[in-house]
């Protein structure tokens, strides 16, 4: 068994449950509408199964763990593509199933990413979604996490914006982790602090006016604004999960409920605000409810 920082486990565990409560939701929310959000009634599946956004970040910490830390870029690539052929049916989406087969076909990975529509890469939240880990892995060096997230990122993501969303959310979890036994800062103290450290992007200033939203701002109006993923792409979907985030750095479980209720790409969006919250609290005060349901992960990365 590979010993791993806490943290990196928590952040991990808690992507797991954003992700696997976060997925259910998609047909309460087609079957029951608002009502089930406003009853808060959780999903009636025995198993809650988790999806790519999971599958991956399992596959991205246990690189993690093998290079102490840094991600050999060669290496990575085959274990998603290895990962991806063991188990397809995890909602990945049309381009990376197209990515993932020509990789494991033995295509060169830069390559195939870079020709990605039309040539500039897919921007898609697909790189964000699993960074969280990245962060706490280095939560004391936060030049390190964003730079290993950029690194994990073009693995799949060639866009910049994909790869800035990336690093957004390692920073995110990294301060997060840095913060355990503080306060919790300011909502927007928090996504400042990400935000001053991206480049030049949509996802940067999605992050600013995140930041510069009011108290009073309710959930959908924050979703309308920033976007909470029904575009699937890096811009349209960290805002609005940092936000959720940052707005619950201290209860992981009000966090996820109250991310869920801004519809749009929910596995993903509770995904992150998960690995970003869980960095900070852990998952031990999840209900033991969510405890049984959540399907587990593998042996290597479940202790």
């Amino acid at each position: 068994m590979i010993t791993m920082p806490a943290a990196v486990l928590d952040s991990l565990h808690g992507l797991a449950f954003g992700d696997a409560f976060g997925d259910r939701w998609f047909a309460i929310l087609r079957r029951d509408g608002q009502a089930a959000l406003e009853t808060r009634t959780l999903p009636a599946e025995p198993l809650w199964r988790w999806s790519d956004d999971t599958a991956q970040a399992v596959v991205l910490v246990q690189e993690l763990a093998v290079g102490g830390g840094a991600v050999d870029q060669d290496r990575l690539a085959g274990r998603f593509a290895a990962a991806y052929a063991g188990d397809t049916h995890r909602g990945y989406g049309a381009s990376m199933h197209d990515v993932l087969r020509r990789i494991g076909a033995g295509e060169p990975w830069r390559e195939v990413v870079a020709g990605q529509f039309g040539g500039q890469g897919s921007w898609g939240n697909g790189a964000a979604m699993r960074a969280a880990p990245v962060g706490a892995w280095h939560a004391a060096d936060l030049d390190a996490a964003a730079e290993q997230a950029a690194r994990q990122g073009v693995v799949s993501h060639h866009h910049p914006e994909a790869v800035a969303a990336a690093v957004a959310v390692a920073l995110a979890a990294a301060l997060a982790t840095r913060g355990r036994d503080e306060p919790a800062p300011a909502r927007p103290d928090f996504l400042h602090a990400v935000a001053e450290r991206l480049p030049d992007s949509d996802v940067r200033s999605g992050l600013r006016i995140a930041a510069r939203m009011s108290e009073r701002t309710s959930v959908r109006h924050a979703a309308e604004v920033l976007g909470s993923g029904y575009r699937m792409s890096g811009p349209d979907t960290v805002p609005y999960a940092l936000w959720c985030a940052a707005s619950h750095l201290d209860d992981l479980h009000e966090g996820l409920w109250f991310t869920v209720a801004g519809r749009g790409d929910i596995d993903t969006t509770c995904a992150i605000a998960g690995g970003v919250i869980a960095a900070r609290t852990g998952v031990a005060a999840l209900p033991p409810a969510w405890h049984a349901a959540r399907e587990p992960l593998p042996p290597i990365v479940s202790e």
